[in-house]
Order: C-alpha cells, then sequence, then structure tokens
C-alpha cells in the first residue's frame, strides 16, 4: 500500500503577492516637471488667512501651481485657479534657485552653530573645562583572563 508521492522539493506554488497596506498621503503629489522643485505652502493657518506667509514665499522665489499646468489635481483648484488643499498651495521653483537657497540656509546654521561653539569655548576656563574628550580604551592586563 505505498503511495506514490512526488516529493515536496519538487512541488512547486505559485507565490502569491501578499498586498502591503499603505496609509494615504494627506497631500497628492504632482507629477514631476523637469527642473522645478514642489512645495506645499500655508495660506491658512487654524482656519485664519497668513498672507504674510504667502507673501514670504513668493518673494523667496516660490510660484503658485497653475491647475492648467497639472490636470491630474484639477479636483483642488481654489477661486484663482491655483492648486490648493485644506488651506495649503501647491508652489514651485526653479530646481537651481531651490539648490541655491538650501546652500544659504545651510550656511546660516553652520555659522550660528560656530558662533555658539566660540561662545562656549571663550568661557572655557582649564582648571574646570566645559568639555573634556573622554576617550577611554580597552586593554587586558597580562595574564590576566588566562588562569594566572
Amino acid at each position: 500500500m505505498a503511495e506514490t508521492r512526488t516529493p515536496r522539493e519538487l512541488q512547486s506554488r505559485e507565490k502569491s503577492a501578499r498586498m502591503v497596506y499603505q496609509p494615504a498621503s494627506s497631500l497628492p503629489d504632482p507629477n514631476p516637471e523637469p527642473g522645478y522643485v514642489f512645495r506645499w505652502v500655508a495660506t491658512h493657518v487654524m482656519g485664519q488667512a497668513d498672507p504674510s506667509n504667502v507673501s514670504k514665499q513668493l518673494r523667496e522665489g516660490w510660484e503658485p501651481v497653475r491647475a492648467e499646468d497639472h490636470p491630474e489635481m484639477a479636483l483642488f483648484v481654489n477661486q484663482s485657479g491655483n492648486i490648493e488643499i485644506g488651506g495649503l498651495m501647491l508652489c514651485k521653483m526653479p530646481a537651481e534657485l531651490a539648490e541655491s537657497r538650501a546652500a544659504y540656509y545651510e550656511q546660516q546654521a553652520r555659522m550660528q552653530v560656530d558662533s555658539v561653539d566660540s561662545q562656549l569655548m571663550r568661557n572655557n576656563d582649564p582648571r574646570m573645562p566645559l568639555f573634556k574628550d573622554n576617550r577611554s580604551s580597552v586593554s587586558r592586563g597580562r595574564g590576566f583572563g588566562n588562569g594566572f
């Protein structure tokens, strides 16, 4: 009564692709435009209009994205024809200008850190240092662990 079975190694079953859940993004991403960087700019904060923020962002070089330029986002058009969702307006900037802007703010942050470091080191006293590089090393003494 021996049954003839095919060995398990020879059996194959199709791997079924599992569905992986990802929560929906709060803000949709527009189709990429070569040479441009996108950003959502706040037009309203807690239900109140924030024209000063919009004005500042426009002066920095961000320009509102028109609904005609991105028809995939036509559901989110405000009265002026720009793409806006929940108090956030989609804006774009040329990539070169965005990189230059990022480099400027990175330099500003680096200068602030250097300033704080120099201020702290100016108040440093060798008798009671503010900072001390504590470096430790691990070494085994002669005969330690060998049973001697």
